[in-house]
């Protein structure tokens, strides 16, 4: 989601540009028709804004709203310039076969969509009543709504914090660091948290996302340093523990995490 902001702000600077063309390979367009519908559908449309929703960027324009999806490894480039380099999962280098979807902008710059893995999605309106609070701007009552569970014990909190319609942006790195810096289990049921682990976790929720904004992205995490099979926590020294939670590959300390 952090990264997704940087390349929102890379986007911003084509606004007031009129889109000549477009073109999607059939991976990007899986949510579309076709490929063809997407190139159909930007033609001659002047962008007028950026914005984003979690890890859902979004070009709005004089008609139509665009959405681009960038999955774990997906890149935005104006020309040869990129958002972000460096991700975690990401290639450290460019192809031309990796380029999913693009604009041609009538001054000549092209907004690309760059993804070696086919996860990269492009889309027409995209439907935001899916997804949660946006995890830059959530507020402490937005956040405690997030972690109430009405019934029963609900599920991990790691898998609470990784569902997008509760709130959207925070992605397997981002909640792995979150709850690092909380010392909370990722385990814990959601519905088991304490009012004192709740306020830890928001502190740590906000803090996370400021500290790794100012970084450069969610794979700057302090807990990265631990983050492989047989790494020690790097606060204490501890073994790091490893499992999957909500459908992801999740570190955690076995000291100071409980």
């Amino acid at each position: 989601m952090l990264e997704v902001e940087s390349y929102r702000q890379l986007a911003n600077r084509l606004v007031g540009a009129t889109i000549t063309k477009g073109w999607s390979d059939a991976y990007a367009a899986k949510k579309l028709l076709s490929s063809a519908q997407w190139a159909r559908t930007v033609r001659g449309l002047t962008i007028t804004g950026t914005d984003r929703r979690g890890k859902l960027m979004l070009i709005e324009t004089n008609g139509v709203r665009l959405g681009m999806r960038f999955g774990m490894t997906g890149v935005l480039l104006i020309d040869s310039e990129v958002g972000i380099d460096g991700l975690f999962y990401g290639p450290h280098s460019f192809r031309a076969d990796w380029i999913r979807a693009g604009l041609e902008l009538g001054d000549g710059r092209r907004l690309l969509l760059h993804d070696p893995r086919r996860l990269a999605r492009v889309e027409i309106d995209p439907n935001l009543s899916e997804l949660g609070p946006d995890a830059l701007s959530l507020t402490r009552e937005e956040f405690l709504r997030v972690v109430t569970i009405s019934r029963g014990e609900g599920p991990a909190i790691k898998a609470r914090l990784l569902d997008q319609s509760a709130v959207a942006g925070v992605g397997n790195l981002l909640g792995d660091e979150i709850l690092f810096r909380a010392g909370i289990d990722p385990r814990t049921p959601t519905g088991r948290l304490s009012a004192d682990q709740r306020a830890a976790l928001f502190a740590s929720f906000t803090q996370t996302m400021r500290t790794l904004k100012r970084r450069g992205g969610s794979h700057l995490g302090d807990h990265m340093a631990g983050r492989f099979p047989g790494g020690l926590c790097p606060r204490d020294a501890a073994p790091m523990r490893v499992n999957i939670i909500g459908g992801r590959t999740t570190y955690w300390c076995s000291l100071h995490q409980k």
